[in-house]
């Protein structure tokens, strides 16, 4: 509970600040990310994970300052550079450092482009879905959603997270102006954070490993707490790339 405190209280702070702290809190997050995916992949090679984690970091904080297209083949450098550099698990590599870097890119652009309300109702989606699914996956039990891979997850809680931020975009819809179809945006962006939560249970099970690091005291490591962000923002990245997102506003 005190680290969940701590990380909440950072968070929230960060959100508010927006600017250059925000973009340094999220390139940190992402860099440590990236040095404990490398360390879950590739156990021996403890010396390329601070680099690659260092070298993420930095392109995800310059990446916000450039023009995108000077920005996008930065984002793309560190993938390449860990794909020559590994010994095993390249597409691992690939894939999740790809994830990493484009949702600290995307939550960089929502924060600068949209403004603190928005970013907070991106946040809370990905909180609700976590929270409301985890505790009514516990009270109502039911036929698990993916036991392989996520032997706690079930449909209820699942299902529950989604109608979770279906209410928390009914609630900003209204409070903000914006249409009512931010509910069925909500409900895909939760799906989204879920899939980056299976994603990398996924891969930490295939990996053998339970947690991502220790970090966090109880929870973890950076990459157990933002997993649902990952799937969520660049989801979202994507998403507002082809719509007029929010509609209703100017």
């Amino acid at each position: 509970m005190a680290s969940g405190l701590v990380m909440v209280l950072v968070g929230v702070w960060g959100i508010w600040a927006g600017g250059d702290i925000f973009h340094v809190l999220v390139a940190l997050i992402c860099g440590l990310m990236v040095w404990e995916l490398v360390r879950i992949i590739s156990p021996d090679q403890r010396s390329l994970a601070m680099q690659l984690g260092a070298i993420c970091g930095v392109a995800t904080l310059v990446a916000v300052y450039l023009p995108i297209g000077f920005a996008l083949p930065l984002l793309l450098a560190p993938c390449m550079a860990g794909l020559g550099q590994l010994q095993q698990n390249r597409s691992v590599f690939m894939i999740f450092t790809l994830l990493v870097l484009m949702a600290g890119f995307g939550m960089m652009n929502v924060r600068d482009d949209l403004g603190f309300g928005w970013m907070v109702w991106l946040v809370m989606v990905v909180v609700v879905t976590d929270v409301v699914g985890y505790f009514a996956g516990r009270m109502i039990g039911g036929p698990k959603f993916w036991p392989r891979v996520s032997p706690k997850k079930t449909w209820a809680g699942t299902v529950s997270g989604w109608i979770g931020a279906g209410i928390v975009g009914a609630v900003f819809a209204i409070n903000t102006g914006a249409s009512l179809q931010l509910i069925g945006v909500s409900i895909a962006v939760s799906m989204a954070s879920q899939m980056g939560d299976i994603a990398e249970s996924a891969m930490k099970r295939r990996m053998g490993v339970k947690d991502s690091s220790s970090l966090i005291p109880g929870h973890g490591g950076v990459l157990d707490r933002f997993d649902g962000m990952l799937g969520a923002s660049v989801f979202f990245l994507m998403f507002g790339q082809i719509t007029a997102f929010p509609w209703g506003l100017s």
